[in-house]
């Protein structure tokens, strides 16, 4: 099982990561409605081709990470986000999450973070784990912060030093 390519997107991945993006939605890991056609550009100021790692295999967008300030304050400038993280279903299971998340940590480094932090939906048990086992820890929870399908679900917090 070859390891997936981890790159930087471009502009020209738009499409296919916007297909990406929607194909993945679950209320898993999602707070917003799904999507319904027609989708807007998966790009945009706040999350540009440069800021979105991709994973690739078999020469195929299989998942994507994106890499953003948590907020827009000077005296946060050393902290990053992973702000969306998908993979594609057949690609479950082969390793592709855990090395785009290796990637965005390292990505983060090289920028100059000192810290690297996360949100994740407490009911999403395959996430939390992954994360874990990359060496994120649980730094706070918000107690069914979303109503999601009907069910209230904890907003949890988790970072890591750099």
């Amino acid at each position: 099982m070859p390891d997936p390519y981890i790159r930087f997107a471009l502009p020209d991945d738009d499409e296919e990561l916007t297909i990406l993006d929607k194909t993945t939605w679950s209320p898993v890991h999602e707070v917003m409605p799904q999507p319904q056609p027609p989708y807007g550009p998966f790009f945009s100021e706040r999350h540009t081709p440069e800021d979105t790692l991709v994973a690739e295999l078999d020469r195929r967008i299989v998942g994507y990470v994106k890499i953003g300030f948590p907020t827009p304050l000077a005296s946060n400038a050393h902290v990053r986000q992973i702000q969306g993280l998908a993979v594609h279903e057949d690609a479950r299971g082969r390793g592709v999450g855990r090395a785009l998340v290796r990637a965005a940590v390292e990505e983060a480094r090289r920028r100059g973070a000192r810290r690297i932090t996360l949100r994740v939906l407490g009911h999403n048990a395959p996430a939390r784990a992954l994360y874990e086992s990359v060496g994120f820890v649980v730094e706070g929870v918000l107690p069914e912060e979303f109503l999601v399908a009907g069910e209230y679900v904890d907003d949890v917090f988790m970072g890591r030093p750099l």
